[in-house]
């Protein structure tokens, strides 16, 4: 317990596995039956039950993590909503995103949300796979059942139950 730093208003359900190291900035509001890791930092943000944190994952404010979630190692996100049951297990930037369920996020994806003066938000539908280490370019929109080539630089809009990839030659 003496590892574990809770600001005057944590909020926490029931169920509750919070391992050593972790850090509770102001606003965070915990569900039933959620499991938090070591290494962990969340602030101003709303997390669901039955939610996996961690370890070493940045929840940064605005974030709400929709109910079965997991969010794994060395990921941050910030401004953005985790859809249910939706994943995003490791080394991956989610910021200004709004992701539906059943979402697998891969290894090394960023969504780019800054272009030097605004930023922008990306969309992700229910039941979307992105491949590891691809970058969605924002303002973006991926539609239902889509899938997202490992390596891709997304650019454009795709549409429902299709296939986007960018390869450089």
């Amino acid at each position: 317990p003496e590892t574990i730093y809770f600001s005057k208003d944590t909020r926490i359900g029931r169920n509750v596995t919070i391992e050593p190291y972790v850090v509770f900035g102001p606003k965070v509001k915990i569900g039933n039956n959620v499991t938090i890791k070591s290494f962990s930092h969340l602030e101003n943000c709303r997390v669901e039950s039955k939610v996996d944190i961690g370890p070493f994952t940045r929840i940064r404010p605005g974030v709400i993590l929709k109910e079965g979630s997991k969010v794994g190692n060395f990921v941050e996100i910030k401004k953005s909503i985790m859809g249910k049951k939706s994943k995003v297990n490791h080394l991956t930037y989610i910021g200004d995103s709004d992701i539906g369920k059943l979402v697998n996020i891969g290894a090394g994806t960023i969504t780019c949300n800054y272009d030097g003066f605004k930023k922008s938000k990306t969309k992700i539908k229910d039941n979307v796979f992105v491949g590891s280490n691809s970058s969605l370019v924002a303002p973006l929109s991926i539609e239902e059942g889509s899938v997202i080539g490992a390596g891709s630089v997304i650019t454009k809009n795709v549409r429902k139950k299709s296939l986007a990839l960018t390869r450089s030659l």
